[in-house]
């Protein structure tokens, strides 16, 4: 069963302590405006990644095996400016340059992906996001997820979630063989035997596994109902999670660390489901760390 703390749970509620008070309790017209401004700020910066896509863009390496391109930095850049219009002071957490890396426990902040799954970006794959979340005192308050070559807008806000202006919720599938399930997060080369644990477990747990390689577009197509779930052990960046995470429990679903312990930006593991086959999803996380 969907754990109703986490379903359509209103924007700052903390499902551990539903007693603790809202950061934006009293602030709806501040938040209604937050959630506007995070879609501006997304259609910008995928407008600008968008006009580079299926280009002769110059691919650069960041790491041993990141990716990133002038793509990115230029979205980033829009994204920033587009926010910076009506909230100047805020703290931004943004993937590339030298923007904030971590997102602040007090105050208002903007947790910005100018495009996630770069990989498939410089691959001419479609499946890639330009994602904006607005956070108050460490928690989303508003995500809009923009994937321009696949035609889709994510959106949420207090009053639930959206895809392209529809309403959206996760799926009602409550068997496991016909649930499909992503390993999302990319696995380091170290770490492989973890990834082919991951696959393992979704694919002798569940009917199918697929594999979209943008965390910030499999999360809202869980939000969607195209996925039963989604898992990594790994302890995610806030711009590959923050938006997509919102969007998930805004359409119902339920999104946990390893431990089953409500997610939060700083967890580790990102577990989340459609809420109805939690606990199956959460046994497969947990046998990523496993050494048999």
């Amino acid at each position: 069963m969907i754990d109703e703390a986490e379903r359509g749970a209103a924007p700052g509620d903390r499902a551990d302590d539903p007693a603790e008070p809202s950061p934006v309790a009293d602030r709806a017209d501040d938040v209604a405006e937050r959630a506007a401004v995070a879609r501006r700020a997304a259609e910008a910066g995928a407008a600008v990644a968008h006009d580079s896509f299926r280009s002769d863009i110059a691919v650069e390496t960041k790491g041993e095996d990141d990716v990133v391109t002038e793509a990115d930095r230029a979205a980033q850049r829009a994204v920033i400016a587009s926010i910076r219009e009506s909230f100047p002071d805020d703290a931004v957490v943004g993937e590339e340059e030298d923007e904030r890396k971590t997102v602040p426990d007090e105050g208002p902040a903007w947790v910005i992906d100018p495009i996630d799954g770069t990989n498939n970006y410089v691959r001419d794959i479609r499946v890639w996001a330009t994602a904006v979340a607005a956070v108050v005192d460490g928690e989303p308050v508003a995500a809009a997820i923009v994937a321009p070559a696949l035609g889709d807008t994510y959106t949420a806000d207090a009053t639930g979630a959206y895809r392209n202006g529809e309403p959206i919720a996760v799926s009602d599938v409550s068997e496991p063989r016909k649930a499909a399930v992503d390993p999302t997060i990319w696995w380091a080369y170290d770490a492989r035997d973890e990834y082919a644990r991951a696959c393992e477990a979704i694919v002798t747990r569940f009917g199918d596994m697929r594999r979209l390689g943008a965390a910030q577009v499999v999360l809202p197509t869980v939000a969607a109902g195209g996925l039963e779930g989604t898992i990594t052990n790994l302890r995610a960046n806030p711009w590959d999670t923050v938006a997509g995470v919102f969007v998930i429990r805004q359409a119902g679903g339920r999104v946990t660390d390893l431990e089953g312990d409500r997610w939060r930006h700083d967890s580790k593991g990102v577990v989340a489901s459609n809420g109805a086959l939690h606990e199956e999803v959460l046994a497969a996380a947990k046998e990523i760390e496993s050494d048999g």
